[in-house]
């Protein structure tokens, strides 16, 4: 199905052809729509034209109030203030345009998909090889996850990459460990849990950092291994692959009690770039963009200085030839760009890295791998803190794991059910209590702005009451109920009858939902779409309130157009939640 054109549009399309008949130079000029307490639309973009046409704003206002085609679609409209127009819409283009998007059969509530989609690679959720996920990481994968879904709704073409940490020199003392303690990781693929996994990466872990700082002699073989990892010596790849698959089996466990789709095609870690690096530095030397310092490769910036004056330069190449950060992100840039064909490069990447990928991204532009045809962004995030405001660590001062953190989520949210369900069997409470849990983590993070901090209080996030996930995820499953017990009555839009207040806001808000969205996505903005849901759930409720739906008993036509409200509100909700990445279960 096609598209539903919506009300704001098509109210805007009314205007500008009046105003390009009152004023012809002022054809394609954007009437400024939006909405508005005083009216269901306001248009504010007649003052900016008469001050450019030197004509009275309210004279002007006027002439363009007489052409305005008024009857289907706008009711009527009145200048108010020193020129601003005041719409209001008709009840029946209100009611036909959300039957539209009710009939919609692909499901998509008549959101339209880009009509000429780029190719998006997002760089997010980037945990490290053979080390425990923390608390740092959850909003990396949270975001980038939502942005994925919006892209991907939206029409664009995304690649995922997931840039884990799988290289460098902390391999060396891992690996040569495991040499001479073979069987340390040994186990039949898919034998182990997540938790275990990582308990032996630990285990190996520490008991390898004890031999290190102990023992000369295997501090000297651990960084000889080091040289052979880098040279790609076949038996030292296939340990290290050890650590990578063993690592894998942890992370694809945490991410799935985030209920989150990670695919191995998609994990192109540090390593993933290694036969790049050399051609990288070279192509930067030949074009001096990069230039030898002290024995190093440097590029150097104008307006990057130190606490001392001097400046500060991107290190690709270390002077004893070792590859460092730079090098990588560099040689992912040219993959990106020359090979995936990438328009845009998005990297949810903690804010304290800003002046990394500021350096990283002017070096690509300076080189010609980033030309005028694509644009890189750092979708930089703040962070979590604990309730007192500071960053948030356990009371040892210790990084929080991750899962320890989901899991008092999910036991906090499964209370929660349990105190409220009816008729739940112990095996549904656990299962809801999961999706709520999860959903409030993921909803206290994503209806933050990313570049903001945020406090982590679980109290706060499991609540029924305030702007939670579980307030959206309670207002679609009391829809789902009254849906159950309409019985005979079923859902149906009926055009011809007048709104009241609360039934007109509700439905100019649905409305909004295909603008939301595309919005959201454009700007990879997950807190706009779930600011937008918190608000449809707020007006629904003062719907559900003044206008009964089957106590008491309204007229059958009428009853039948406030329950398709409420199944298009649950729609929305259901849609809006999915791209959040958060579940909406039917009963809780």
């Amino acid at each position: 199905m096609a598209s539903v054109t919506s009300l704001s549009d098509n109210v805007q399309q009314h205007l500008a052809s009046a105003l390009s008949a009152t004023l012809p130079e002022a054809a394609g000029a954007d009437p400024l729509l939006r909405r508005s307490d005083r009216a269901d639309f306001q248009a504010n973009g007649i003052l900016a034209l008469a001050k450019k046409a030197k004509a009275n704003p309210r004279e002007l206002a006027a002439q363009v109030v007489g052409r305005v085609e008024t009857g289907e679609v706008i009711k009527d409209v009145e200048v108010s203030g020193p020129g601003f127009l005041n719409i209001r819409v008709s009840d029946k283009a209100i009611t036909g345009n959300l039957a539209a998007r009710y009939a919609d059969d692909t499901g998509r509530l008549g959101v339209p998909t880009a009509a000429d989609p780029g190719t998006t690679v997002i760089d997010y959720a980037q945990p490290n090889v053979a080390k425990e996920m923390h608390v740092g990481h959850l909003r990396s994968a949270v975001i980038g996850d939502s942005v994925v879904q919006l892209l991907e709704f939206t029409g664009e073409n995304v690649i995922r990459r997931h840039h884990i940490g799988d290289w460098g020199t902390q391999f060396g003392m891992l690996i040569q460990y495991l040499d001479e303690h073979p069987h340390e990781l040994d186990h039949k693929a898919g034998q182990v849990t997540g938790e275990e996994a990582m308990s032996n990466l630990d285990r190996l872990y520490k008991a390898a950092r004890k031999k290190f700082d102990s023992d000369e002699e295997f501090k000297t073989r651990a960084r000889r291994r080091v040289v052979d990892l880098q040279a790609g010596d076949p038996h030292t790849l296939a340990m290290w692959q050890k650590f990578v698959d063993e690592s894998k089996i942890y992370f694809f466990s945490v991410f799935e009690k985030l209920d989150m789709e990670i695919r191995d095609a998609d994990i192109v870690g540090e390593s993933g770039y290694n036969d790049m690096l050399a051609e990288t530095c070279r192509l930067l030397e030949e074009s001096g963009v990069a230039v030898r310092s002290e024995g190093a490769l440097c590029v150097f910036f104008d307006d990057i200085k130190g606490p001392d004056g001097k400046p500060v330069p991107l290190i690709v190449q270390k002077s004893d030839g070792g590859y460092g950060y730079a090098a990588t992100d560099l040689s992912a840039i040219r993959d990106r760009v020359f090979n995936l064909k990438a328009n845009t490069l998005l990297y949810v990447v903690d804010a304290r890295q800003a002046l990394h990928f500021r350096m990283v991204f002017e070096t690509a532009r300076r080189a010609g791998w980033l030309g005028d045809d694509v644009t890189a962004t750092q979708l930089a995030f703040g962070t979590v803190l604990g309730k007192d405001g500071k960053p948030f660590k356990t009371r040892e001062g210790e990084t929080v794991r991750l899962v320890d953190l989901l899991d008092e989520a999910i036991e906090r949210a499964s209370a929660v059910v349990r105190e409220k369900a009816q008729d739940l069997s112990e095996e549904e409470i656990a299962e809801r209590g999961a999706q709520v849990g999860i959903g409030a983590v993921k909803y206290a993070d994503l209806s933050t702005s990313a570049n903001r901090d945020y406090k982590f209080d679980l109290d706060q996030m499991v609540s029924l009451n305030g702007d939670t996930s579980v307030y959206l995820q309670y207002a679609y499953a009391r829809i789902q109920s009254i849906l159950r017990k309409a019985g005979e009555i079923r859902p149906a839009a009926h055009p011809e009858l007048p709104l009241a207040d609360a039934e007109r806001a509700l439905g100019l808000h649905l409305d909004s939902f295909a603008e939301t969205v595309q919005e959201a996505a454009a700007e990879h903005a997950p807190h706009k779409l779930a600011a937008y849901l918190y608000q449809l759930a707020s007006l629904f409720t003062t719907f559900y309130d003044k206008c009964p739906v089957i106590k008491p008993a309204p007229p059958k036509d009428v009853a039948e157009n406030r329950l398709f409200l409420s199944d298009l509100t649950a729609r929305t909700l259901h849609q809006g939640m999915t791209l959040l990445g958060i579940r909406t279960p039917e009963k809780l």
